[in-house]
């Protein structure tokens, strides 16, 4: 018999933000790809199949005791190592980048699925490995292993905005264990030489240019540099009321790039300017508030270490999309949570909603 009490504590109105998300979103992949002439192709019914997938699939996380996941926590972690490791082994390969897993009736993207696995991981090591009082540098060295193989293995598809993601995920998990000034600044000045070597011999030219153009946009503005001008064209001719639906020029006349996807944004604050950026940004800044509330009212290490997690995932996620798509950061392959058109990261979202869920109907029972 399923106790009440867990449907007294089920949050309807974090269900109803999402969808509110999510609705907006499918309805700016509409108008986003409205110019394509791609024969049989419907984003926005995709976009919107894949949110009924993940609003299953959030049923699904919230009957389970989320305690099962510190058992199964390592048991993850293995699998997906396999599944990066047979990325690289018989991926496909798609615009110089090996990220998609065949696997005969779908295809998935294993890195994705490994950012909720890299937070259950990390939650599990320090529920079973507490510190006495703040992680000192010893105590660091076991996560940063758990953590430095997939990253790798993420960098070497190439991924670096998803390898980039799990490692802030996993540092923000860290920090909030607690960690000592002394080991934060030993990691600091440590790594210094790996970021010199990572630039001379492990970066690709174009991941080079996306730093040199996010520090110098006009550089190579007809290659390298296309994207982020016309996004930022795209986001202030949006003014403060915007241009109107489906009346955004950069996006009708297609000259963003990646529009309906890692530039989604972009196309939505062309069309309903300021104001419209605005009301997205107050929805994910409830959204985030929710997590930390979540985690804040958590009884039990392990679900305080999960909600933190995966509001970071989102957090994360959300600074650096829209930070990218105005000039703030460097343009990487990362999604907006919920709006970006996409599969996997949609139904990745969903599950860390639904952890959260689920992590708040039971922190009555701990």
């Amino acid at each position: 018999m399923i106790d009440r009490r867990l449907l007294t504590n089920f949050d309807w109105k974090i269900l109803l933000l999402i969808s509110v998300i999510a609705a907006l979103g499918i309805l700016n992949i509409y108008s986003a790809s409205a110019s394509y002439s791609l024969a049989g192709t419907s984003y926005p019914l995709k976009q919107f199949s894949w949110f009924l997938i993940g609003f299953f699939l959030i049923v699904v996380t919230c009957s389970i005791d989320y305690h099962i996941l510190e058992d199964l926590a390592y048991w993850f972690y293995g699998l997906l190592i396999i599944l990066l490791l047979l990325v690289l082994v018989t991926g496909k390969t798609s615009m110089g980048a090996t990220r998609w897993l065949n696997l005969g009736f779908f295809s998935m993207q294993p890195s994705e699925p490994m950012k909720i696995v890299i937070i259950i991981t990390f939650a599990c090591f320090f529920t079973r490995n507490p510190p006495a009082f703040l992680l000192g540098l010893t105590d660091i060295i076991r996560p940063l292993l758990i953590l430095s193989l997939p990253a790798l293995l993420i960098v070497k598809q190439p991924d670096l905005g998803t390898a980039t993601m799990v490692c802030l995920v996993a540092a923000t998990i860290t920090l909030a264990v607690g960690i000592k000034w002394r080991t934060l600044v030993t990691v600091f000045f440590t790594a210094m030489p790996v970021i010199y070597i990572a630039w001379n011999y492990l970066l690709r030219v174009y991941q080079k240019n996306r730093v040199l153009n996010f520090l110098d946009p006009e550089r190579d503005p007809l290659r390298s540099g296309y994207h982020l001008i016309q996004s930022k064209i795209a986001v202030g001719s949006g003014g403060l009321a915007g241009k109107g639906f489906m009346q955004g020029t950069q996006s009708q006349l297609r000259f963003l790039p990646e529009q309906h996807t890692d530039f989604a944004f972009s196309v939505f604050a062309e069309e309903w300017g300021f104001l419209g950026s605005i009301v997205i940004l107050l929805l994910y800044l409830a959204v985030i508030l929710w997590g930390m509330n979540v985690a804040g009212r958590c009884n039990d290490r392990f679900g305080t270490y999960l909600a933190v997690g995966v509001t970071a995932m989102l957090f994360w996620h959300i600074i650096i999309n829209i930070g990218m798509v105005i000039g703030l950061f460097p343009v990487v392959g990362v999604p907006l949570p919920f709006f970006s058109y996409g599969g996997t990261s949609m139904i990745t979202s969903m599950i860390g909603v639904g952890i959260l869920l689920n992590i708040n109907m039971r922190r009555f029972m701990f």
